[in-house]
């Protein structure tokens, strides 16, 4: 018999209270809502007795919990602070290490001007977690890229937005002839290899913090490893080439953007204890090639081996997956909107409007990419004929992958995924940043229609015979869990290996306003017996991306953590949960409250480094 989804809610329900107005308002607030609303909305998991004349309508308050979700945090910390446990304890063999948590911080600056989440400027949080005094502490600093520090005056502790951003348009400030758009806020990402903690963005190289103090040391320069000397021979010198020596220079010293970009996902190959990192140029977002350069460090941070491949698709690729022997690529196409580029150029609308989602092709190319050609048999499959998917996704982000031998000497690679449509994509609006009102709308995230609309987990399966060419490859949902899903997670150890189980963030759906995003539960899924569980953090409350911390050889031995944000009472906490009772009453293990004065907006990715 298979078991039934169950969903559990916190043991610890909060007194009803009336948080303070925060200091800082958050941003994308409408005109037309008075402020006050924002505090003066009662705690729904509470049960209170309420006059009907008086109950805010499901909308309004959504629009205000969406809000408060990116409120800006302005506060930092000088020294560690311990945090209090209000729920449970942490166990005693919870390993020692520290959590980190970036993401953006700011969204607002003084002078009236508003920006996308993915252009505020990075906030990186430490959890760390000591054994022995089973205490947790907390430390929280903008990573003090070249951006933050020419855009915030630590005396006065204001900011004043002289970059664009790709995804913004300033309000405040000269717009046509901007030309600061390509702004490393390093937000996206955290790792910490090879002694290094380095905060890592889509837009070029990542920055390197003390991880004692989380003092900014400064740009970590990886690109210049990355280097190749030749290039891979199967090419020639074409017209995107001589295209690319006129683009390169025009980017570089007009928009002051890298020559290459490093992409913010990176992967850990547990087997061989080795990183793996991508870089591409910056031209290919304009040109119908791209070229993508894999990258692998031990774990002294030394490059052991790097491979070029030149992909003739004009493709904007944010996560990848590995295998014993491919890296993989989904060809997330794209091509140029020319009126948009008209209005970027301009200043007038987002950079990012110059490009736009390309659906002309019904299925998805993925890309098979040899990562140990010489381990292959000497069999010269063309890695440029890309495997199609028999379905049209935009992947988001990939929780795993895994080769599986057969007899024969045939094979299955098989990638878990996030997905959406293209049809639902687009660069514009993601997290319904409005760039001509600067408000976040809510609704764009939760779109009507069928849930393949919107960001969900996904199964490919690619069956190849003993050369490496495709007999079949399919897609499919996973059929117990159809609702909005994201953020992948598994046990680290299991990376690049057949595992069984897989964690996401994902929504129950309740919230008639709000029924897809912002996520509320963490998902269990068990992909031998295709059984599901759930535990959800309780209404108006939301979570984001689940982190799996190891502690045993069993798969699922170990501890879940996710932050929660309660913004109805504008506050934020660290909740451990033990995978295996997933979906029973006693998942929460602890739940740790951040103080009122630090509490922050919704981060993106984070890293368990075990100390």
């Amino acid at each position: 018999m298979q078991a039934k989804p169950v969903h559990t809610t916190p043991s610890h329900i909060p007194p009803p209270i009336r948080p303070p107005p925060p200091v800082h308002p958050p941003p994308f607030l409408p005109a037309t809502v008075p402020r006050a609303i924002s505090i003066s909305v009662p705690d729904t998991r509470v049960t209170v007795p309420v006059q009907p004349s008086i109950e805010l309508d499901d909308s309004i308050t959504a629009f205000w919990d969406y809000q408060f979700l990116f409120v800006s945090q302005r506060s930092e910390t000088t020294q560690p602070i311990t945090l209090r446990i209000l729920d449970g304890v942490i166990p005693a063999d919870f390993p020692s290490g520290t959590y980190y948590l970036t993401g953006p911080g700011l969204f607002a600056d003084d002078h009236g001007s508003t920006v996308h989440p993915l252009d505020g400027h990075g906030y990186l949080r430490a959890f760390t977690f000591d054994n022995v005094t089973k205490k947790v502490k907390y430390m929280a600093k903008y990573i003090k890229t070249e951006a933050q520090v020419e855009e915030h005056d630590p005396k006065t502790n204001t900011w004043r937005f002289t970059h664009r951003g790709p995804f913004s348009v300033l309000k405040g400030g000269r717009k046509v002839g901007n030309t600061k758009v390509m702004k490393n806020v390093a937000n996206t990402s955290v790792l910490r290899w090879g002694e290094k903690l380095l905060c890592l963005w889509e837009g070029g190289d990542p920055y390197e913090i003390e991880s004692g103090t989380l003092d900014t040391i400064g740009r970590y320069n990886m690109m210049d490893s990355c280097d190749l000397e030749g290039h891979d021979e199967n090419h020639g010198v074409d017209v995107w080439e001589v295209a690319a020596g006129i683009l390169k220079p025009m980017l570089y010293g007009v928009f002051k953007m890298p020559p290459r970009r490093l992409l913010s996902h990176y992967k850990v190959d547990s087997s061989r204890s080795r990183l793996l990192t991508v870089s591409c140029n910056a031209e290919d977002m304009l040109l119908p090639r791209s070229i993508f350069i894999f990258s692998e460090y031990d774990s002294n941070f030394n490059l052991v081996q790097k491979k070029e491949f030149r992909i003739p698709d004009h493709l904007m690729i944010h996560d990848w997956a590995f295998t014993e022997t491919h890296y993989i690529v989904f060809a997330n196409r794209i091509k140029l909107d020319v009126l948009g580029s008209m209005g970027a150029v301009c200043g007038i609308s987002p950079m990012i409007s110059a490009l736009t989602v390309n659906p002309s092709k019904s299925t998805s190319p993925i890309y098979l990419l040899p990562r140990f050609p010489h381990k292959i048999k000497g069999k010269e499959r063309d890695w440029r004929k890309p495997v199609e998917a028999p379905s049209q996704l935009w992947l988001m982000h990939v929780g795993n992958a895994f080769e599986v031998k057969h007899a024969h000497g045939n094979s299955e690679i098989q990638i878990l995924a996030s997905a959406c449509s293209y049809q639902w994509f687009n660069f514009r609006k993601l997290f319904g940043y409005n760039w001509q009102n600067q408000k976040l709308d809510p609704s764009i995230m939760n779109v009507k229609g069928e849930n393949e609309l919107l960001p969900h987990l996904i199964q490919v399966s690619i069956k190849l015979d003993s050369d490496y060419n495709c007999q079949e490859c399919n897609v499919k949902t996973m059929q117990k869990w159809k609702k909005s899903s994201d953020f992948p997670a598994i046990n680290p150890e299991f990376s690049g290996k057949k595992n069984k189980y897989l964690y996401a963030a994902t929504t129950l759906g309740s919230r008639k306003t709000l029924p897809s995003f912002p996520f509320d539960t963490v998902l269990k899924l068990d992909l031998m017996s295709d059984s599901v569980q759930t535990w959800s953090v309780g209404s108006r409350r939301f979570i984001g991306e689940p982190i799996f911390v190891p502690k045993g050889d069993e798969e699922d031995d170990g501890y879940l953590l996710v932050v929660e944000y309660a913004v109805s009472m504008q506050r934020c906490y660290l909740v451990i949960l033990d995978p295996k009772r997933i979906g029973a009453a006693n998942a929460l293990v602890s739940r740790l409250e951040i103080p009122r004065h630090l509490n922050f907006p919704l981060g993106f990715h984070g890293f368990w480094a075990a100390s």
